[in-house]
């Protein structure tokens, strides 16, 4: 067995216990892919990381994603997580104020900021696209949403990488009173390979112009306390429709609460239209694991 260094995390969270939990390995050269499987298996954790040192010119260090059921090509809160734990042991060094993580989903780069000593972290999301715009009142659609009161914008299949329908909610309290229909919802997910139900609803909350909800449909049905790439796809829509919240094509969205988190997530849109989402990291637990 080796001795490797382990940090469990609690990512887009202003503070401990509120967004969505991680855990990372590094020093993971020599795991393969039966042992990193098993290690996300034995933490019970929504994903769990493993770090590399680069090989690729111009990258901070190899990453690879695991849920406790198969490997992940990529998603937003483990991306995010994995940059704090390279920079808490010191595996990597902005550049530029940028990290550059090397995986499934290719090089892909993170911009470190610190505002009064608080540090966040982005990273820039791959490219989503509409793949379709329908009726609220499409049939494969109506079972899943039946009974919410709506918004303005239309439902919509945003592509990512992971397939979400978004869906706007006439309000933050509608929002928040939802009580999914699972059967419903899992039968859309299937039917169309996506993940299940990104529902929002414009806000005007303290620090938040959004608020989300995922439900997951796909496999096992669940609410994610906080999903990066979720919310990357829905501001991509958002752009795609001119109505994104506020004027600075960048906003906060709260997510988790209804499942007994707060976590708070940090969208922006730059001059070329990459969606970059991220938010804090708060270190939960520090060691080692023998594997």
């Amino acid at each position: 067995m080796t001795t490797r260094r382990f940090l469990q995390l609690d990512v887009f969270a202003p503070r401990p216990g509120t967004g969505n939990p991680l855990a990372v390995v590094l020093d993971a050269d020599g795991l393969d892919d039966a042992a990193m499987q098993a290690i996300a298996r034995w933490t019970r954790l929504p994903e769990t990381t493993f770090l590399f040192a680069p090989t690729q010119p111009g990258t901070s260090y190899g990453i690879r994603m695991f849920a406790p059921q198969k490997e992940v090509p990529f998603a937003g809160h483990p991306s995010v997580g994995s940059a704090h734990a390279a920079l808490e042991f010191g595996l990597a060094t902005p550049v530029d104020g940028l990290l550059v993580q090397d995986g499934i989903a290719g090089q892909l780069p993170l911009r470190v900021s610190e505002h009064d000593g608080v540090r966040s972290i982005a990273i820039r999301t791959p490219r989503a696209s509409v793949a379709e715009v329908i009726s609220a009142d499409d049939p494969r659609l109506q079972p899943a949403i039946a009974g919410w009161a709506l918004g303005s914008l239309p439902p919509a299949l945003m592509d990512g990488g992971r397939r979400w329908w978004v869906v706007e909610v006439a309000d933050e309290a509608t929002l928040r009173a939802l009580a999914p229909d699972w059967d419903a919802i899992a039968t859309l997910a299937e039917a169309t390979g996506a993940m299940g139900v990104f529902a929002y609803a414009r806000a005007q909350g303290d620090g938040y112009q959004l608020v989300v909800r995922a439900f997951v449909g796909n496999g096992r049905r669940f609410e994610d306390a906080a999903s990066g790439a979720a919310n990357a796809v829905l501001a991509a829509w958002l752009d795609e429709r001119g109505a994104l919240p506020g004027n600075e094509r960048r906003y906060t969205a709260s997510q988790g609460r209804e499942v007994g988190h707060d976590a708070l997530l940090q969208l922006s849109i730059d001059a070329q239209g990459d969606v970059w989402s991220g938010g804090q990291v708060q270190t939960v637990i520090r060691g080692t694991i023998d594997w």
